[in-house]
This record gives structure tokens, sequence and C-alpha cells, in this order.
């Protein structure tokens, strides 16, 4: 598991070999909006394997994922007229919407096969990766399922030591703000359902 610090003056560096990683189908442990996440192109089926297993988590339990922009979002989600008025209220932000998803064959591994979970991010790093990539990433908090998710890096890192998975690249950007992971909210249903505030 490599670490490397990122800071303005290596960040054009630093990105490009995430990017390069990416690609690559490696898991790196990046910050956000909220706290860490575990990163991988989520059309990738090995690299979304990958993230289940570090996390221990369940395949049953599927993954939220990041998009660019609401363009990408309707590709992938059936989204109306209301819907789209709330997440654009909302997006780019720290809300995650469970919505009903089109049958389009576009590959996408670790999500339900009839809803998918989406967020447009509030973090300059992720957007940019999101442009460069030009791919959906899986956008889940970087700790062992059932353990709480973390901006702290070492409390992170910790829950991985001496664990047979792990990510491959760790980007330290030192301890994020004390933030809680992002909201959740069911629009398949009628009214909403917040399923984690």
């Amino acid at each position: 598991m490599r670490v490397l610090k990122i800071s303005q003056k290596n960040l054009k560096l630093v990105m490009k070999e995430v990017v390069k990683s990416i690609k690559e189908g490696k898991v790196i442990i990046f910050p956000t909006d909220t706290v860490y996440i575990p990163l991988a192109d989520a059309a990738n089926q090995k690299a979304v394997k990958k993230v289940f297993q570090i996390k221990q988590r369940s395949q049953n339990k599927p993954i939220p994922i990041f998009v660019k922009a609401m363009k990408m979002a309707k590709k992938l989600a059936k989204i109306d007229k209301a819907q789209e008025k709330f997440l654009k209220a909302v997006w780019p932000g720290k809300v995650t919407v469970v919505l009903k998803r089109k049958r389009k064959k576009i590959k996408l591994f670790g999500v339900d096969r009839k809803t998918i979970a989406i967020r447009i991010p509030n973090f300059k790093l992720i957007n940019f990766l999101l442009e460069k990539l030009n791919t959906s990433l899986v956008g889940t908090s970087a700790n062992i399922s059932g353990q709480p998710a973390s901006g702290n890096l070492k409390k992170v890192l910790r829950q991985f030591k001496d664990k047979k998975y792990q990510p491959d690249l760790v980007i330290d950007a030192g301890n994020l703000p004390r933030r809680r992971p992002s909201v959740v909210l069911d629009l398949t249903r009628l009214p909403p359902k917040i399923l984690r505030k």
C-alpha cells in the first residue's frame, strides 16, 4: 500500500498518477467533500470487486457511484422533470440519490440491476478525475463494513492494516474537516425516503 502526500506543489504529478492508476484498474483511497473513499472505475469489474474485498462488504449491498454531470446521471438513471429540478438544487453536493436504473447497456459493476445510487460531488479533485477519465467512479466510504467512516487518514488506514486485501494507493490530504458521509435519499418511491441522514 503506497502512500502519496498531496500538496499544491505536487498536485499535478499526484493527480497524473491517480488517473493512470484508475485506468490500470487500481483502487485508491482518496479525499472527498465528506470522508476518505476507495476510488475505482465503476466500469472495471476487477477493480470494483477489489473495493468489495477491501471493505469486506457483502456483494448484495450495492455501491453508490460518482458522476461528473446531470447528463451522465440521465444516461444511467430514469430522472423525471421534478426529480431533475430537485437534483439541480442539491448537486453538486453531499446528497446521494437512489433512482430507477435505465436498461441501456452501459457497463457498471457493484450496482443494483433495477436501481442506482448516484452523486455529483462538490470537490474539485474528484470532479477533475471524473472529467479526465470520462467514466463513473465508485464512491463509498473507506472503512471496513460496520466500522465508522472517517476523514482522519490514520483511523482509515488502521482499519486496513494487516488485512488480506488492501488499497493499491493512498492519497494523503491530511485530516479532512469533520464531516459526515452524504445524505442518502431514495427517490424511487413517493414520498421519497431518507435512507441515511
